[in-house]
């Protein structure tokens, strides 16, 4: 959680959403923050409201498939705790590139919590296999429904939006593997092991190798308990499903504020899936810069300049930034306390 590589990549996150940001405002109408405060003010608080509640959803509906998954292998937990993994994934997914950071801190909180790391692994991937699903699902409906929009993107943003689907394609593929045939996750541990011993970074192997027989056995036998039931299945796909819409809603609900019209939140809802698939193959923390270019690319084809540039603004601010604002507060809080309880011990 202290670590060096985490601190630079915080840094990164933060220059890369000032440079987003300057890029938004300083490309469009030229938008300030004052006049941004005003163009909310006269907004429909209503929609506003449920706005803030969608972005929340993001965060709530993961943590809800992660408690779904641990309490079908006998580990149930608070919903509080919940919340604290999906935080730890969302805020440090957000601040690494590839979202390489966010299933290892949550499992830190996992393990911490006394779930074993074979089950934490298993939970994590099996919620990996169910994420990627949800927006694969969407994807394809979205091409179904309106193919037309994509053809309004430009060149680069299609590009992006196909290689986005095949990326997530292929990881859904890996993740099942990794469930499915788990001696290829340990078979590469294995190996990471011995190169280590090697290079005189590990010492022992042997005891560190022992110890990993008995935890791809608990990994085995927590992915045997979940293939035997579709119900943990169906629960983790519909809540990762959730927890995309509500991000997606976000934007809508900011269109419905700033005066859009209910014939309009169809288009706006495809874009917005087109998007998320686009900025999916990029390994750049949280998209930051890509998404941005397609959300701007894919609103001007519905809507005047200016205000495409002011929707994707406030909508990209709360759906992402005040999002990974309240994920970072929340791990904090919640390493805050575990530290306190250390002590305490």
């Amino acid at each position: 959680m202290g670590n060096k590589k985490n601190i630079f990549w915080g840094i990164l996150f933060v220059i890369l959403a000032v440079l987003s940001i300057w890029a938004v405002t300083s490309g469009g109408s030229g938008l300030t923050f004052g006049e941004m405060l005003d163009y909310l003010k006269s907004a429909k608080p209503v929609y506003l409201l449920l706005a803030v509640v969608s972005s929340a959803g993001f965060i709530w509906f993961e943590g809800e498939a992660l408690l779904a998954i641990l309490k079908h292998v006998g580990y149930k937990r608070r919903r509080s705790r919940g919340m604290l993994y999906s935080a730890a994934d969302v805020y440090f997914s957000a601040i690494t590139p590839s979202a390489t950071g966010g299933q290892p801190a949550s499992a830190f909180f996992m393990i911490k919590d006394g779930i074993p790391t074979a089950i934490a692994t298993a939970a994590l991937i099996m919620n990996l296999v169910m994420y990627t699903m949800a927006i694969l699902s969407l994807g394809i409906l979205v091409f179904l429904v309106k193919p037309g929009l994509f053809m309004g993107f430009s060149l680069l943003s299609k590009l992006l939006i196909v290689a986005g689907f095949a990326t997530l394609a292929g990881l859904g593929v890996s993740f099942i593997l990794l469930l499915k045939k788990p001696g290829i996750l340990f078979g590469a541990v294995r190996k990471c092991l011995r190169v280590l011993h090697r290079i005189h970074l590990v010492r022992n192997p042997q005891k560190r190798l022992d110890k990993l027989v008995k935890t791809q056995k608990d990994y085995s036998d927590c992915v045997t308990l979940m293939s035997g039931s579709r119900m943990v299945w169906i629960k983790a796909y519909i809540f990762n499903l959730l927890q995309r819409l509500s991000q997606i809603m976000v934007t809508i609900m900011v269109y419905m504020a700033t005066g859009g019209r209910l014939s309009g939140v169809k288009d706006l809802f495809v874009t917005q899936i087109m998007v998320v698939l686009g900025s999916n193959c990029v390994p750049i923390p949280g998209s930051m810069g890509v998404a941005d270019m397609l959300m701007l690319d894919g609103y001007q084809q519905l809507f005047p300049k200016d205000y495409a540039y002011r929707l994707e603004l406030i909508g990209r601010s709360l759906s992402f930034y005040c999002c990974i604002i309240i994920s970072a507060v929340m791990v904090l809080i919640g390493y805050v306390l575990l530290k306190k309880k250390r002590r305490t011990v």
